[in-house]
């Protein structure tokens, strides 16, 4: 298939989620001989430098510097219905990647059209209509607000969190119309989308775990060291680190006084850097992430914000690292508690699971076991790819269907 992939991010550096996503299922269909045409966003300038590390899977590569959609634009969106889908390049966020895809549409063709993203790419609607179509905007944005309020504090926050759900909510209800597919992460993202908007052919299809990277080596470690991963300039990993290191570590040390504890991943603030001692290492961004998972005895993940499928948990239980977490970091991922990974909801469920764990060797291997299996079994990348290359010759056919038979 030609394919023309208008993306909300590019598919380069993999420690941002998003952008793995776009890279592993590009590598997955350029290995099939698909033909896959890129036209991204960027945010940073030296994502134009990280190019050459992937521009060997698409027939083309353009970068388009993100626009800023300014408060009274996305205000006006909300309140008229008349505006929000451009029919021009100067009625859209971003003029300049209008021309790019009309261009691509006109001069190239398509056989169908992957849109990854939201509100980065929804406007693009009245460009794509005659071709098959996906948009992908793999979470519920209003679903990862309904967290949030949940956990909001004070006075003020959970005013504010309720008000920016109720925008989120507006935009949803209507967004993804009159595409030919909408595609998220989960079933709850799903569930959630279909509420405000009944009509969207929603599909799920997961992330996947690059098995021959995230290899173990069968090795187990001596020490009690704990593990979380996150970019922390995304509120919920740093919420959950903070939770994790202020509020479980100590009562885990209260039992096990040797317990360490890894915070992994890039942008720390200053807050959490602040944690950093004897017991507990806060690394920064790091070039690789086996060897902290070859450290590791437990992964813990005590999110209670956002939404979609974690990554960091389906890295860990491919590296044969058993996991306790919250609930809502396995959305997406049909865990059992006991077979793939203790669950916990509360600082003491948490707790008393890392403790449990480190005491019980048997439990860890049954976990370690339970875990890798259910990746290798459904989420692996080429079985993402496959999903996605059947859905794109539904979606095809469909369109064919609907021609008259002297067209087809």
């Amino acid at each position: 298939m030609d394919i023309l992939l208008i993306s909300r991010c590019p598919p380069f550096p993999l420690y941002f989620g998003d952008r793995l996503i776009v890279y592993h299922l590009a590598r997955q269909l350029s290995a099939r001989r698909h033909l896959i045409d890129l036209l991204a966003y960027y945010q940073y300038p030296e994502d134009l430098a990280d190019i050459p590390r992937y521009e060997h899977l698409f027939r083309s590569v353009r970068l388009i510097r993100e626009p800023r959609r300014s408060p009274g634009s996305l205000a006006v969106r909300y309140l008229r219905p008349a505006a929000r889908y451009p029919r021009r390049a100067e009625e859209s966020w971003s003029p300049e990647m209008w021309q790019a895809i009309e261009e691509q549409v006109t001069t190239h063709g398509c056989d169908v059209v992957h849109l990854f993203g939201g509100i980065h790419v929804y406007e693009f609607r009245s460009l794509v209509r005659t071709l098959p179509n996906v948009i992908v905007p793999y979470e519920s944005y209003s679903l990862w607000l309904s967290r949030e309020v949940a956990e909001a504090r004070g006075p003020v926050a959970p005013l504010l969190a309720r008000l920016r759900r109720r925008f989120a909510q507006g935009f949803e209800r209507w967004m993804f119309a009159g595409f030919d597919r909408v595609v998220v992460l989960t079933d709850r993202d799903a569930a959630a989308l279909h509420a405000l908007a009944p009509q969207l052919p929603l599909v799920t299809i997961p992330n996947g775990v690059d098995l021959d990277f995230y290899t173990p080596t069968g090795y187990e470690p001596d020490e009690p060291t704990l593990l979380f991963i996150g970019n922390y300039d995304y509120r919920p990993n740093l919420d959950a680190a903070l939770r994790l290191a202020r509020d479980i570590f100590p009562r885990v040390r209260e039992a096990v006084p040797e317990a360490r504890l890894l915070l992994v991943g890039g942008n720390p603030p200053p807050e959490l850097q602040a944690l950093a001692g004897p017991q507990i290492e806060v690394t920064g961004r790091v070039p690789d992430l086996r060897p902290y998972f070859e450290q590791a005895l437990l992964f813990v993940s005590p999110l209670r914000l956002g939404a979609g499928i974690k990554n960091k948990v389906l890295e860990a239980m491919a590296m044969d690292v058993p996991v306790v977490a919250t609930p809502l970091s396995c959305d997406g991922i049909p865990v059992s508690h006991g077979e793939h990974v203790w669950l916990g909801e509360t600082d003491a469920d948490l707790t008393k699971g890392i403790v449990y764990l480190i005491r019980d060797a048997t439990l860890r291997q049954t976990l370690r076991q339970g875990g890798r299996a259910l990746v290798e079994q459904a989420f692996t990348w080429q079985r993402v790819a496959d999903q996605y290359e059947a859905l794109y010759a539904e979606v095809i056919a469909e369109r064919r269907g609907r021609l008259p038979a002297a067209l087809r």
